[in-house]
Formats: C-alpha cells, structure tokens, sequence
C-alpha cells in the first residue's frame, strides 16, 4: 500500500554504518529539573509568546508536519502545560504527499488498535517528539530519548542524521527545532519482527500475549485536567512494555542494550516446528501438574517446541565483545559465542547442568556452517538480525540435554518386607547412607563427588530400590546408563567381602502414549565389578513415548527398579554382596556417550587410564580414533569432555 510504502521510506532513509551502537548519556548534565518544566533554558533563543502547536500552525514551511500532528490529534497535546521539544521537518522533503499518506495510514490503523500501537504515531510523531526542554550549543553532543523511546543524538548541527534548519526557539511549552529531513526511525529487534514478512511466524510466537503487555505509565503522560467523575484525562499517553522472556531471549525491545540475534524464515520455522513437535508429546493427563496461572494445558503444547527453536539464538555484545565488535573476522579461530542462555561460568555449569556442559555456546561462529553464517543482516536500533533459512543451531546444544538423574538427589523408593504376619507390621528392605568420595583415587570419577548406599536391612532380604527419572524429552532416542560406585571411593581401606560385586534385575516404568504404565526388562543378573566404577549401559536409543518435561511430578512417571538378585548361598560364600552403592542414572541423547579403555585419545598424561568420553553437543568432526597427538586433538577437545572410571 501507499501508506505504507511511505513509513518505509522514512524508515529507511538513513542507512546504519557499522555495527556499534552509540553509549548512551541519558540527558545533558546542565539540564536542570526546573528547566524541563519553566522553559528558562540558556541555549534558547527566548520570549516567544504561545505554544509550540500554534508555533508550529503559523510557519507555512511546516504545513505538512503540521497537518499529521493535526490529523493524529497531537495538537492538543502540543497546546497543553506540559513541556515538550519538537523536531520539526520542514515541507522541503516531507511533502503534502507523503504527510496525507501518513493520516491515512493512521485512520486505518485506528479502526483496530489503540493509538499506542498505531505506527504513524509511534514512528513518525513521537520520533519527532522528546519530552522536556532540550537545547543545544556549539559545544553538545548529548543522548535524549525520543517519545517512542528511542534514542538520539542532538548536536549543535542536528539531530542523528537530520540536520537542523532553525533551533533553540523557546516557546511557552517547549522548545522548536526545524530539521531539514525527517528523524529517522529505526526499529528494535522486537519491533522489526512485526516489520519483517520472512520472519511473521516468530513474531506470531513472540508477539503472543503469553510473553508480553503494554502497562499505562502516568508519570510519563500527559495530563490534560479531571473529568466529571474527579478522574484524571491524559491528553497523551505513554505505555511501557514488559515482556516476560527478557530471561530468556534477552531485552530484545530495549532500546539500552544491544543484541545479535539468529531467526528462522517462515518455511525454516515451520520445518522446524514439525521437527521439535513430537518431543513435546504431552498426556493430557498432565494438564493436572499445571498450576493455575502458570498457563493452560494447550499453552505447553504450542510454546515448548517453538521455544526449544528460540533456545540460544540471543547474543549479547557485553558478553562477546570481541566477536561482536568486528574484531575477531578469522573463520579458522576457536573464539566461542555465548548466547543470552549459556552459562558463563565453569563451576556454575556444573552446579546447573551436572557437568559443565557448553549449551548456549558456539565454536567458530564466523566459519562456514557456523551459527553467524549465511543468511542476510538487518540492522535494528539495539542491535541486528541474521535472518537464514538454514538452520546451523543443533539441538543437541541447546534444549536436547543429557538427564544426570544423581541417586542423591532423586525420587526414590525402597521396597518392604512384613516382619510380623500377624499385625502386618513391615519395615524396608535396606537401609539408605549417603557416601561421600573420601579416596582421592576417585576424585572425578563419582559424579557430584557423591553417591548412595543401599544394604540390606536384615541379611536375609533382597532390596528392590526404585529411581525415578526426570527431564526426558518424547520420542527422542536415549542411551540409558546405571553408574555404580565401589566401596572404596568411600573408604581407601575397605575390605574384600565390602568391595564384592552384586548383581541385579534391571526393569524401566514409564508411561505409554495413553498414559497407561508400562513395564519392561532392561536387563536380569545384571553384575557391577565391585572395585571400580561402572558404567551399565541400560537401554539404547530408547524412546519415551509422552513427557512430563518441565512439570512437577510427586512420584516421577518414568522410573527405573533395581531388583537385587544375589542369592542366600552366594552372600554366604562370600561370591556377592546385596549392597547396592549407585552414583547416578544417565539418559543421554543416542551416541553422545562413549567408554574407552584407554584416554590415551585424549592426551598422552591419561595414556592407559579408562575413561568416559562426553560429547553432549555431538560427535565432532575428529574421532577419539583418528587423533593420534596432542595438536590433532584440538577440534575434538571443544565439544568432547572426558571422565575417569
């Protein structure tokens, strides 16, 4: 359409040079709190009687301006006490044209929407407007912030790019400056998303209600004087946004920070919605877990997998000033990107992840296939938009995360035994102790330092110990492991009969995709080595058919029981024990987990060491097989993190 090929225009008259943003000073240091509201500014060029509206109705030169801020009803805002500073463009090259294109734009616009959201208004007669009195001298060079919210930079030549025709003329409610072009408007992120046809599905998404509103602000209105019923009328009014996945997307319709960040095109997004959809399987019997006001059942549905696609496509410039700022363009360096969701600090990745895991965090961003490759960039006035319809963000670094279920830390459930047949009295099958690593020789092999010791209660009994597991995605293939620790970890003197092996029935609970509970064997006589740790591959590429992900379970749906099968003959000649030490329960995404033998793969330091190989982000392009020195190994070091065992 006409109008709006016309904001177009004026949109985008100024092109953006360079990548960083100005440091913003939020008002000049003279500014004064009387000057903002008595109009006495040193700068300006005083006594001229009336408004700025009838100031800026008399001079013919701005008939055009005049008759939009006429047409949107800003007139009278321009005619109240409150202080204001125009800048004004002369009809020199905004023409009657494009002005009635302008009102029209609006009429139309007003048939659906609140005036605070009405594009005339917020990008063309609040960008030209700043609330309080400005002035300038042949020594500014101040930051000011525009009706809109934006920022701009008043010099004694202009105003960003526009310069000034006339300035500093004082009136008896502001401050008039004519400008040669129209201010330029630039959008934020979250502002361009609405711009932008390529990206209308994230905007649906995070546009939503869901995740944002728009709060009245009476202290930055304007007042026009009571109503009948004592009310006060507001001539104009300012409403602030607040958006609720700041935490997670970063503070995208900020005009304060400045942000990079990778989006999807429609038919990418779509592709990837029915790729993510299946992992987000939801029984509608979890509708039950959903607290009130947290959203509804439908809401979980539709947000997890679009969210799983928004999962660290942020990038702050204060996090990576190096990348962001031009200074690293090499596409063979090893700098990583950090995402608005990764975890900065190595110790915090493990208090958060269980093992410090870089989700969120890119190698050679700049490199072919890299996170910041391909696709087309869009400046914004807080930031840029990589806009790809390839998507080179894995979900394995992101939402699709290994599940470090620690034995300490879970749901858990011991079987009983009746101890009296005739009042039914009963007690458990094992007796629970916490064991902390206490043998330096297996520092770094128990995970979290910590694990649990089951023995039985009475020497006669079997325990059956049940874990429950959380954190599972749908229909993704999971490789199951049971860690096991030793004695010894806890105790460098334990005996031969505590460092005995047991054994064990292994069988998984969970629930099918009509929620009915299912049971099946994951193993029988299963046997640990009692002196070191174990790793016992459980389950391969197992896939759960709903989830529970995100939810507050009581009594976790999903559930692995451990049935000891250690023998009163065995426990007798000392061939087994029926106490169970477990560390922990891994559900990691298919093949993301590997043991070797030997982490001479690793580095020459380890050589003969058995170890556990991690590669929660994927397999990198070097295997453990292929390197053969400390240099070759560089690629695969980045994505691959290593245990002892």
């Amino acid at each position: 359409m006409k109008q709006n090929s016309i904001i177009k225009r004026l949109t985008s008259r100024i092109t953006v040079i360079g990548y960083c943003l100005l440091v913003i000073v939020f008002a000049s240091c003279s500014d004064t709190w009387d000057d903002h509201y008595d109009g006495s500014l040193s700068n300006a060029s005083g006594g001229n009687s009336g408004t700025l509206w009838e100031a800026i109705k008399s001079d013919a030169s701005l008939s055009n301006f005049a008759s939009v801020i006429e047409g949107t009803g800003y007139n009278r805002s321009l005619s109240s006490s409150q202080v204001f500073t125009v800048f004004a463009p002369v009809n020199d090259d905004f023409s009657a044209a494009d002005a009635a294109a302008l009102i029209e734009q609006y009429k139309l616009e007003k048939k659906s929407v609140e005036d605070e959201y009405n594009t005339v208004i917020k990008e063309f007669v609040q960008n030209h407007i700043a609330l309080y009195n400005y002035s300038v001298s042949s020594a500014s060079n101040d930051s000011i912030v525009l009706m809109n919210g934006k920022y701009a930079v008043i010099t004694y030549q202009g105003i960003d790019a526009s310069a000034f025709k006339e300035k500093n003329k004082l009136y008896g409610n502001g401050v008039l400056f004519t400008v040669e072009t129209p201010v330029h408007y630039s959008a934020n992120i979250f502002e361009q998303l609405r711009k932008d046809a390529d990206l209308d599905s994230v905007r649906s998404f995070v546009h939503n209600p869901l995740f944002y509103r728009r709060d009245f602000d009476p202290s930055q209105s304007v007042a026009g004087g009571l109503n009948d019923l004592g009310e006060t009328v507001y001539l104009d009014s300012v409403w602030v946004q607040t958006f609720s996945m700041k935490d997670y997307l970063g503070y995208i319709h900020s005009e304060d920070s400045t942000y990079w960040m990778v989006l999807p095109t429609n038919d990418e997004w779509t592709r990837m919605i029915e790729e993510y959809t299946p992992y987000f399987n939801y029984s509608p019997k979890a509708a039950d877990l959903i607290k009130e006001g947290d959203g509804t059942f439908d809401s979980l549905l539709y947000t997890n997998p679009r969210l799983a696609i928004l999962s660290g496509v942020t990038f702050s410039r204060t996090t990576n000033p190096r990348i962001l700022s031009g200074e690293v363009t090499s596409t063979t360096n090893n700098d990583s990107l950090m995402s608005c969701n990764a975890v900065l600090n190595y110790n915090n990745r493990q208090w958060k992840w269980g093992a410090p895991f870089n989700y969120g965090q890119y190698f050679n961003p700049m490199s072919e296939g890299g996170v910041l490759s391909g696709g087309a960039w869009t400046n914004c006035s807080n930031g840029r938009i990589l806009k790809t319809s390839k998507w080179n963000i894995d979900p394995l670094q992101n939402f699709l995360r290994w599940n470090i279920n620690e034995v300490e830390q879970a749901y858990l459930d011991i079987s009983k035994y009746q101890t009296n047949a005739t009042t039914k009295d009963s007690a458990y099958t094992a007796d629970t102790y916490y064991r902390n690593v206490t043998n330096d020789k297996f520092s770094g092999r128990v995970w979290n330092g910590t694990f649990v010791e089951f023995s039985p209660a009475v020497s006669t009994v079997r325990p059956i110990v049940t874990i429950g597991l959380t954190g599972m995605l749908s229909n993704v293939g999971y490789d199951i492991y049971l860690v096991t620790a030793p004695a010894l970890a806890n105790d460098s003197n334990a005996t031969t009969q505590q460092s005995l092996p047991t054994k064990f029935n292994c069988t998984i609970k969970y629930p099918d995709a009509n929620d009915v509970m299912q049971s099946k064997s994951l193993g029988t006589n299963i046997t640990t080595s009692g002196t070191k740790m174990d790793y016992i591959l459980l389950a391969e590429d197992f896939q759960f058919p709903i989830t529970y992900y995100g939810l507050q379970e009581e009594k976790p749906s999903v559930r692995i029981e451990l049935e000891c099968r250690v023998s009163n003959n065995e426990v007798k000649n000392d061939l087994f024990t029926r106490t169970m030490r477990l560390d922990c329960v891994l559900v990691v995404p298919h093949g993301t987990l590997r043991l070797v033998d030997d982490l001479a793969t690793v580095s020459p330091a380890l050589a003969g060491q058995p170890g556990v190989l991690m590669f929660p982000h994927g397999w990198s392009d070097k295997k453990p097989s292929d390197v053969t020195d400390e240099n070759m190994f560089e690629n695969f070091r980045l994505k691959a993190l290593y245990m002892l065992r």
